[in-house]
């Protein structure tokens, strides 16, 4: 079983939070709570409600997009990752599925402390934004390239 301060360290892993006041950060870590999803089993699915996001303590958290009724493998997530947010911060159901592939040790952070924390800490904010940026750009990246091979594909 860990304790508090393993949460605090597990939160300064991760670079979204790694300048966050120590002070908050064990206040998230202390309204967190630690949850292990077995094989197979989903963290949540495309279309729910975003009441929280997860950092991945161990393992590997498949992110499944439905596309036409098919589901789709778009991305694995690992240790120190962060997942969901997007739901939260935009107030939008989730964009993809996630399942646990093996064993799966995740630190789940509701909406209104994730949030709380952004007011108190601005630095976050900035973050949140970079990473979300960043997202993008490689998935625009990647939507240009599968373009341009549809495109040879089809010539």
């Amino acid at each position: 079983m860990s304790t508090l301060e393993d949460e605090v360290t597990l939160l300064r892993r991760i670079p979204l939070f790694s300048a966050i006041d120590p002070g908050k950060l064990k206040l998230l870590a202390f309204a967190s709570d630690r949850q292990v999803f077995h094989d197979g089993q989903t963290v949540f699915k495309q279309g729910d409600v975003g009441d929280a996001a997860y950092v991945v303590v161990s393992g590997i958290a498949d992110v499944i997009v439905s596309i036409g009724g098919n589901d789709v493998s778009v991305a694995k997530l690992s240790e120190n990752d962060f997942i969901g947010e997007i739901a939260i911060l935009c107030d939008m159901p989730r964009t993809a599925t996630i399942k646990a592939e093996g064993e799966l040790d995740t630190l789940k952070i509701k909406k209104e402390h994730f949030l709380g924390l952004i007011e108190d800490a601005p630095q976050l904010g900035i973050e949140v934004m970079r990473e979300l940026a960043l997202r993008l750009s490689k998935t625009t990246a990647e939507l240009s390239e599968a373009r341009q091979q549809l495109k040879s594909q089809s010539s």
